[in-house]
């Protein structure tokens, strides 16, 4: 899904007036299986190309620099193929598609894969999958002439890109065509509402194949039958004690980080205050008065000390003064 969003963004942000096609393409990476059969697309990149009607230029030089950053970035993904924004199939789409596919630049020995995806708008998103095969044709029309063949592919989703779907649909309802960012604990509310709900339609699906109102299907009920067996066996009382704990522990998280964006918040007023109100030439006065008190306490005390030293103790007679000699 990645990948898909990739090539809308960069059929959203084409300049038509510098290519002069309706139709942008790019290289596809990913990985391919270990016998060749399958490939599992998962990165993109465009490449500037020109195109009218009479002759297609691409921009091979770029083509190959981005694609040895990319295998730098990513060194487990390989070049598959590429995609173009338009379902249609020409002699251009045919010369493309063996550059793809050559021993040089494309992905030879395996076939290239060649995705299109249509992006007009107010139209539901259709993309179709092909690999070539060459016909027999003169040396001349070799590189332009090829045969395209379909092949089956199903677009895939993480947990992370189905949440991010579910938010952007929930504009499309909306008259600004925006939608807000929901909170863990409305998160959690929305999982557990979508649950119950899948729950009461299996519930009244299985009751009405009971009551006979409705046909059984073999395929479904195995599907559920191997669902139903991979849920733990936990007593209803353990699993509410289980999740209330874990709501604790989200709210006792959600405690913590507000009380230490508070106290962030309070020591950068705090320190915005001092400096405002002259705090440090207030330190600095009182560290001056502070010394000199201490100065005339140290000679204070030094000077008690020393003359305590020289006048205690036992007292000397005079002495008569000594006549000089002559």
């Amino acid at each position: 899904m990645k990948a898909v969003f990739s090539i809308l963004d960069h059929a959203v942000r084409r300049d038509i007036r510098d290519t002069q096609s309706t139709r942008v393409i790019g290289a596809l990476l990913g990985v391919r299986s270990e016998d060749g059969m399958e490939v599992e697309v998962r990165n993109c990149f465009a490449i500037p190309h020109t195109e009218n009607e009479d002759q297609v230029e691409v921009d091979v030089e770029y083509q190959k620099n981005m694609l040895a950053l990319q295998l730098k970035a990513s060194p487990r993904e390989v070049l598959l193929g590429w995609y173009t924004t338009s379902l249609e199939l020409n002699s251009f789409s045919a010369l493309i598609q063996n550059f793809f596919a050559s021993p040089e630049t494309g992905t030879f020995p395996h076939p290239a894969v060649h995705l299109t995806v249509s992006t007009e708008a107010g139209k539901e998103i259709e993309a179709k999958a092909y690999i070539s095969a060459p016909v027999g044709v003169n040396a001349e029309r070799a590189a332009e002439s090829c045969l395209f063949i379909p092949v089956p592919y199903e677009i895939r989703y993480g947990e992370a890109e189905k949440s991010g779907l579910e938010l952007i649909s929930g504009a499309k309802d909306s008259e600004n065509r925006a939608a807000p960012v929901v909170s863990d604990i409305e998160g959690l509310e929305r999982a557990v509402d979508q649950t119950l709900d899948l729950l009461e339609r299996v519930s009244d699906y299985v009751n009405s194949v009971l009551d006979e109102d409705r046909e059984p299907s073999n395929a479904l009920g195995q599907f559920l039958m191997n669902a139903l067996s991979l849920a733990p066996k936990v007593d209803p009382q353990d699993i509410e004690r289980d999740f209330n704990n874990h709501i604790q522990d989200v709210l006792v998280v959600s405690y913590l980080a507000n009380t230490i964006r508070t106290q962030i918040d309070l020591s950068q007023r705090l320190a915005t205050a001092t400096l405002t109100m002259g705090g440090s030439d207030a330190l600095a006065a009182t560290g001056g008065e502070g010394g000199g008190e201490k100065g005339g306490q140290r000679g204070g005390q030094r000077g008690g000390k020393r003359g305590g030293g020289r006048g205690g103790g036992q007292q000397r007679e005079p002495r008569e003064p000594r006549e000089p000699n002559e």
